[in-house]
C-alpha cells in the first residue's frame, strides 16, 4: 500500500521508482493521517528559520548547450540569492501568523551569451559577437502561504527586470538563433522526436525516453481507474495525438508537487481509498499554487550584423571576421507576464510602449546611410509604433513586484483572476493599448471540466471511446493588438528586411517534428449516435484575432534595385552569393510614393484544436451534419475599416506634398475557409 499510493494524481504522472524508495521514510515521521498540517515543534520552527534564510551564491556559471553546429553558451559571472524584508532590502526574515509572507532577490551580474558555429571537427574557426554581453538583471521572488504550517506557498511571483538589455546577431547566428526558438517551442509542445513513418513504438516506453519518465504500465492503468480525466496528463496546449509525447508545460508542471513536497499523509488518506475521487479532486484544486512569472525591460535593442571574412597580411595567420551592422530594432517598456493554477488555467500576456525600426551603414555595397551621406535621422527610421517611456510613464510595471503601487509593496494580498469570462471582461484591447502603446498580446487556454453521463471524453474520441466522467471543455484564444504606427518602405528599408529572409533561410536544418502524410486510416472505429450527439455539444477550438489601428504605409519608388541577387534565393532557386554593388548610392528628390491610410484592420482567424482525430472521426459518419463539418474547416475573416490611397512625393527637406487620393475611403471584408486533411 504504502508503495502503491505515493503521491498526488498530479506526482503520480510523473513519479520514479527512485523518489517512490526515497518517500518511504519521510512518511514514517507523519502523525495521524486525518491531520496533514500539525503544529511544528520547535526544531521544526529552527530549521525553517535556516532554510528561508540561506544564501546561495554562484561565481563563474557557464552553461553550454550544442547541437548539429551551434554551440550556445551563457556565461554569468556571478549570482546571488538572498531573503529580503518589506523593502526589498537584505534581512533575516521568518513567516509569521500576522505575515505570511516571504521575499526573495537573485541578483545576475555580468550575463554573457555566445552563439557560434564549429566545423566538422566540433572546433570553432572563429568567434561570432556575443548575442548579449556583460547585462545584469534583478529577479524578485514572493511566497505567500495560506499558514504557518503549510508545506507550500498557495501563491508563487517571480519578476525579472531589466533596465537595458543590447542584443546583437549576425548573418551566420541568425540560422542558429531561429533554431534554438525553434526548439523551445518543439519542447514546450512536447513534438520531439516524433516517429518517422513506418516506426510504432509503444506509448509507456516512449514517454520514458523522452521524458525520463519510468512509470509502468501497471501505474498508467492505476491511473485511469482512480482518476478522472481531465488530470490524466493532458496534451496542453498540443495538437497531438494520446499516443505522443506529453506538452512541456504540462510536463513541468507535473514535476512542481515532487519538488515543492505536498503532504504524503494526506496523500495515504485519499489515494486509499477508491471511492474519494471527488475529495482528491478537492484537494487537487487546493493545492494547485497561483504561479505568476514576469520579465520586464525597460529598454531594449537588436542589432542585425552582416560579416565579411578579413584577409590578413600573413598566410600563415587566422582569418579574422569583421561585422558590420546594418538595421537596428529599438524598444521600450517591455512586458512579458504568464499566469497559472496547474493545468485547468494558463494566460500570458506580452506588450510594449513603443518601436522603432532604423537602417544603419550600408547593405550589399550601397553606402545608403554612411556617416558622410548627411541623411537626416527621420529617413533612417522606417518604422515607428507607439509612444515613448517619457510620455508613457511605467505602466508596464503595473502590478509586478518592481511596482510601488502593486499590492505586495503595500502589505495587502493580491487577488487574481483565473477565470475565463471575467478575464476577457477585464483584459480588453482598450485596456491593452492603455497599458502599452505599441502593441498588445493575450494568449489564454482554459480547461474546464462539466459533469455528464456518457459524454465522450475529447482527449479519447478519436478512438471512439466513451467514459462517464465527465467531458473536458478546452478553450485557447489568442488577441493581439498593434496600435498607431508609421511603415516607410524604401529600397534601404526592402533591402535590410529581405536580406534578413536570406540570411535566415541559409541551414541545412532537419525539423524538429515532421508532419504525418494525410493517408485515411480504414480501422476507424465507428461512433454510436450518443457518442456524436454529445461530441456536437462542444468542439474545442483555438482562436485567433488581429487587430492593427491607424496605420500609414508608404511605398517609395526604388532608389536602387539589388532584389535579382535576394528574391531567387528565397524562391530557393540557388544558393546567395555574397554580391557586393560598386556603384555610388545617390539619393534621389523629389520621391515619388503611394501613401495608403487604413483606420482599422481585423484578422479573425479559427481552427479545430484537434484537427486529426476530428477529422477522422467526422470522415467515419456517412452523413456528417453541417455543424461538424463546419468544424473540419480552418476559417479566416479579413475586415478592413477606412481604407484610402494616395500619390504624394517625398522633398529634399524630408517633408511631404500635399497626396493626390487615388483610392478614396472604403472598408471591405473577406471570407474563407479550408479544409483540414483533404485526403480524409
Amino acid at each position: 500500500d504504502d508503495h502503491e499510493s505515493c503521491g498526488s494524481n498530479s506526482t503520480n504522472r510523473s513519479t520514479t521508482e527512485n523518489t517512490k524508495t526515497s518517500a518511504k521514510p519521510r512518511r514514517i515521521q507523519q502523525a495521524a493521517p486525518t491531520d496533514p498540517d500539525l503544529p511544528p515543534g520547535y526544531v521544526q520552527s529552527l530549521i525553517r528559520r535556516v532554510v528561508n534564510n540561506v544564501n546561495i551564491v554562484i561565481n563563474n556559471l557557464i552553461l553550454k548547450y550544442v547541437e548539429d553546429d551551434i554551440v550556445l553558451s551563457v556565461n554569468i559571472t556571478s549570482a546571488e540569492c538572498y531573503t529580503v524584508g518589506e523593502l526589498w532590502d537584505r534581512a533575516f526574515m521568518d513567516i509569521s501568523a500576522t505575515d505570511l509572507v516571504l521575499r526573495k532577490v537573485i541578483n545576475f551580474s555580468d550575463c554573457t551569451v555566445c552563439l557560434d558555429k564549429r566545423n566538422a571537427s566540433g572546433k570553432i574557426e572563429f568567434y561570432q559577437d556575443p548575442l548579449l554581453y556583460k547585462c545584469s538583471f534583478r529577479t524578485r521572488l514572493h511566497f505567500t502561504y495560506d499558514n504557518l504550517n503549510s508545506k507550500m506557498p498557495s501563491v508563487i511571483k517571480i519578476h525579472t527586470l531589466v533596465e537595458s538589455l543590447k542584443l546583437s546577431i549576425t548573418d551566420q547566428q541568425l540560422p542558429m538563433f531561429i533554431r534554438i526558438m525553434q526548439l523551445g517551442i518543439a519542447l514546450y509542445y512536447g513534438e520531439i522526436g516524433n516517429f518517422k513513418d513506418g516506426e510504432t513504438e509503444d506509448s509507456t516506453c516512449h514517454n520514458k525516453d523522452m521524458l525520463g519518465n519510468v512509470t509502468g504500465a501497471e501505474d498508467e492503468t492505476r491511473i485511469d481507474m482512480q482518476y478522472p480525466a481531465q488530470y490524466k496528463a493532458q496534451e496542453l496546449y498540443s495538437q497531438q495525438e494520446d499516443d505522443q509525447p506529453q506538452g512541456w508545460v504540462s510536463w513541468a508542471w507535473s514535476l512542481v508537487p515532487a519538488i515543492v513536497n505536498y503532504d504524503d499523509a494526506e496523500e495515504d488518506y485519499l489515494g486509499n481509498d477508491p471511492t474519494s475521487t471527488t475529495h482528491q479532486q478537492k484537494a487537487q484544486t487546493l493545492k494547485d499554487p497561483i504561479v505568476s512569472i514576469g520579465f520586464y525591460c525597460t529598454k531594449a535593442t537588436v542589432t542585425f550584423k552582416l560579416t565579411e571574412m578579413q584577409a590578413e597580411s600573413s598566410y600563415y595567420s587566422p582569418q579574422k571576421v569583421k561585422s558590420k551592422e546594418v538595421l537596428c530594432w529599438e524598444q521600450e517598456g517591455t512586458t512579458v507576464e504568464a499566469l497559472m493554477m496547474g493545468e485547468p488555467f494558463f494566460d500570458c500576456q506580452i506588450g510594449f510602449v513603443g518601436c522603432r525600426a532604423v537602417c544603419l551603414k550600408g547593405i550589399m555595397g550601397v553606402k545608403d546611410f554612411e556617416e558622410n551621406m548627411n541623411r537626416s535621422e527621420t529617413e533612417a527610421y522606417f518604422f515607428v509604433c507607439g509612444e515613448n517611456l517619457s510620455i508613457k510613464g511605467l505602466t508596464y510595471l503595473t502590478n509586478s513586484l518592481f511596482d510601488y503601487r502593486s499590492p505586495e509593496n503595500n502589505g495587502t494580498r493580491a487577488e487574481f483572476i483565473l477565470d475565463a469570462a471575467t478575464h476577457k471582461e477585464t483584459y480588453t484591447e482598450i485596456a491593452g493599448m492603455q497599458r502599452f502603446g505599441a502593441f498588445y498580446m493575450d494568449y489564454l487556454y482554459t480547461m474546464e471540466n462539466t459533469t455528464g453521463k456518457g459524454s465522450a471524453n475529447q482527449q479519447d474520441f478519436s478512438s471512439g471511446k466513451s467514459e462517464d466522467l465527465g467531458t473536458v471543455q478546452e478553450k485557447s484564444t489568442k488577441s493581439l493588438v498593434i496600435g498607431p504606427l508609421d511603415f516607410r518602405l524604401d529600397s534601404s528599408a526592402v533591402h535590410r528586411i529581405l536580406k534578413m529572409v536570406v540570411c535566415a533561410l541559409e541551414h541545412e536544418y532537419e525539423p524538429y517534428s515532421r508532419l504525418k502524410p494525410d493517408i485515411k486510416d480504414e480501422s476507424e472505429t465507428m461512433l454510436n449516435p450518443e457518442e456524436v450527439a454529445s461530441l456536437e455539444e462542444y468542439i474545442p477550438t483555438r482562436h485567433t484575432s488581429v487587430t492593427l489601428l491607424k496605420c500609414t504605409f508608404t511605398i517609395f519608388m526604388a532608389e536602387f534595385n539589388l532584389l535579382d541577387h535576394l528574391l531567387p534565393v528565397i524562391m530557393g532557386e540557388k544558393n546567395s552569393s555574397n554580391f557586393m554593388n560598386t556603384t555610388n548610392f545617390q539619393s534621389l528628390r523629389p520621391l515619388p510614393s503611394v501613401q495608403i491610410l487604413v483606420d482599422k484592420i481585423n484578422l479573425e482567424h479559427s481552427v479545430p484544436m484537434y484537427a486529426e482525430q476530428l477529422v477522422h472521426v467526422v470522415s467515419s459518419l456517412t452523413q456528417p451534419s453541417d455543424n461538424l463539418l463546419h468544424y473540419c474547416y480552418a476559417h479566416c475573416y479579413l475586415k478592413i475599416f477606412g481604407f484610402q490611397a494616395g500619390l504624394t512625393s517625398l522633398d529634399c527637406r524630408g517633408s511631404y506634398c500635399l497626396p493626390v487620393p487615388i483610392v478614396p475611403s472604403l472598408s471591405t471584408a473577406l471570407y474563407g475557409k479550408l479544409l483540414k486533411l483533404p485526403t480524409c
